[in-house]
């Protein structure tokens, strides 16, 4: 079996990270989790992504978040963290949060997308095959399907759960109201609801509308995606567009998104995070994990380097009241 010694080898991996508990859940998970939804996936290589993997687990990241349709291609994110589990992380497994999710297109036909429990049910078979894994630790429904029941839906991911397939239920992408319902019903079926995955950052402030109340009424854990708003809330746009940018390339993100308003919001928050001795995106980070009804933040990497610059972020001073007021002063 193949060892990364220089990686997988601390002793005080998990001094290095901190671990919050899901909700009112038995599970806690880093504050921080490792997204593999870029840079995994058949385009990448495979050297690159298998050290960011094994940089992450040895700073005491134990969470890796995946979904059925991560890329691209489509399922080859999975494939290739199964090849990092095979070669290096097994020995780990019990050490290990691994999630997928199924929600979105996966394959053609009638059945290869949204909620259905045929489908649910058929993706989660064919991640863990694709992962080498016997089960997964949460499944996900990766988004609401209004042409098919909640029930029907919830349904699958409880039964998923007592085939022993996963260990926890969860949601994403759904709104207040949808996750109310679906929180009830989970309960109802006896797979109470651990997480709630949501687009969450300084630019997206949805949540704040009414579902991290709810999450927090209901017990349910919340971990934000995107935190740094599509590279956004980092120095990447402070001095112009980069070729090798997601604005340039038109990836998630267009150069008509940088509007001069929007430019000028993201130099004033990059200042107040130098005044902090912090980066834009150690900022940006910090600032969601100052809200206990967070439970994680999930981060992508294009390298260990970028990996070990968005964990400084776990040691963020506290926000002072007049920092967090010149934030609200830019934000609104």
């Amino acid at each position: 079996m193949k060892t990364t010694p220089n990686y997988i080898a601390a002793p005080d991996r998990y001094t290095k990270m901190e671990y919050r508990r899901s909700g009112r859940s038995g599970l806690k998970l880093p504050a921080v989790s490792l997204g593999l939804w870029h840079n995994f996936g058949s385009v990448d290589r495979y050297e690159n992504y298998h050290a960011i993997a094994l940089a992450a687990f040895d700073a005491g990241v134990t969470h890796f978040d995946l979904a059925n349709n991560y890329g691209p291609v489509p399922g080859s994110a999975e494939t290739n963290f199964g090849r990092i589990m095979r070669e290096s992380l097994h020995p780990y497994r019990d050490e290990l949060i691994i999630s997928t999710k199924a929600g979105y297109t996966m394959w053609d036909g009638p059945y290869g997308d949204w909620g259905s429990r045929k489908y649910l049910l058929a993706s989660l078979d064919a991640s863990l095959r694709r992962m080498g894994l016997d089960y997964v630790d949460i499944f996900y429904s990766h988004r609401p399907d209004l042409e098919t029941p909640l029930e029907e839906t919830m349904g699958a991911l409880s039964d998923a759960v007592r085939q022993g397939k996963a260990l926890y239920a969860a949601i994403s992408n759904y709104n207040d109201e949808q996750t109310r319902a679906a929180v009830e019903i989970l309960r109802r079926n006896g797979t109470p609801c651990l997480i709630h995955q949501a687009k969450y950052s300084m630019f997206v402030r949805r949540p704040e509308e009414g579902l991290l109340d709810t999450l927090e009424r209901e017990g349910v854990g919340l971990i934000a995606f995107s935190p740094l708003a599509q590279g956004l809330l980092t120095d990447r746009y402070l001095h112009g567009v980069p070729a090798d940018s997601r604005a340039a390339r038109e990836v998630f993100l267009h150069r008509s998104d940088l509007t001069p308003e929007l430019l000028a919001k993201i130099s004033r928050l990059n200042a107040i995070a130098v005044g902090r001795k912090q980066t834009l995106a150690e900022m940006a980070l910090a600032w969601l994990l100052k809200d206990c009804r967070v439970t994680s933040v999930l981060i992508g990497a294009s390298s260990v380097g970028q990996l070990h610059d968005n964990l400084k972020a776990l040691a963020a001073p506290d926000f002072t009241t007049g920092e967090l007021e010149a934030i609200e002063a830019v934000l609104k």
